[in-house]
């Protein structure tokens, strides 16, 4: 899952950055919502946090234009205004949450799990298909109760497609998952990807099918019989 991340100060950036990285996130930095509206009108993100400084007015105007570039992606306030008016204004201007600062990260974490479930559709912590499961709690993945082992981007491509499980994901939408803005990506990095993770899930059951022309779509194939040429 890829977030979009609004901080001014670059060394509380850098923190929230690294600490969401650590969840194995892929997350983009900008410093200030003029930034964020050019990002926003090119990019794709599963979710966006925004911390606010300065005047509650400022607050609502910033919220409210990056709202109109995107009117579903999930957004999470972070603010020095811990009033009832402020908390009201921000939601009001389209913001999915509000947290004041200063703000227990593990809290942050979790609010941003329960956005991304909503986002998704998803009520439970807990996601299927057949044998493959995924704790968005835990952040971790087991194929019958072992711990698959992924890297940030093969996790990225996982996730993806375990929330949309039997629906076909395009490929430039797994491309916005796994790739920031700032990194390089050669025009088979996708396949790539698609190819490690299939290694990893050969004996789950579960198997990631290519809809040529489409994109990629997770199954569970443990139930379908294959007959083999002649």
């Amino acid at each position: 899952m890829r977030i979009l991340l609004i901080e001014e100060e670059r060394q509380v950036s850098g923190w929230l950055a690294r600490a969401l990285g650590h969840e194995k996130y892929a997350v983009d930095s900008v410093f200030s919502a003029e930034d964020a509206s050019h990002v926003l009108g090119t990019e794709e993100y599963s979710l966006v946090i925004l911390e606010l400084t300065g005047r509650t007015a400022d607050h609502v105007n910033a919220v409210a234009a990056l709202r109109s570039l995107d009117g579903t992606v999930p957004m999470i306030i972070l603010s020095g205004d811990d009033s009832s008016e402020g908390r009201i204004l921000g939601l009001n201007a389209g913001a999915d949450d509000y947290m004041t600062l200063p703000f227990d990260m593990g809290e942050l974490k979790a609010r941003i799990r329960v956005q991304l479930r909503r986002a998704n559709f998803h009520k439970e912590p807990i996601v299927r298909c057949g044998t493959l499961t995924f704790d968005s709690n835990s952040r971790r993945f087991t194929v019958d109760g072992e711990t698959l082992e992924l890297t940030r981007r093969e996790h990225a491509v996982l996730e993806t497609l375990i929330f949309r499980a039997g629906t076909t994901i395009r490929k430039r939408a797994l491309a916005m998952s796994i790739f920031g803005f700032d990194d390089e990506v050669h025009p088979n990095a996708v396949e790539v990807y698609i190819h490690r993770v299939r290694k990893k899930l050969r004996s789950s059951g579960v198997g990631i099918v290519t809809r040529r022309g489409l994109g990629y779509s997770l199954k569970d194939l443990s139930g379908i019989q294959f007959r083999s040429a002649g």
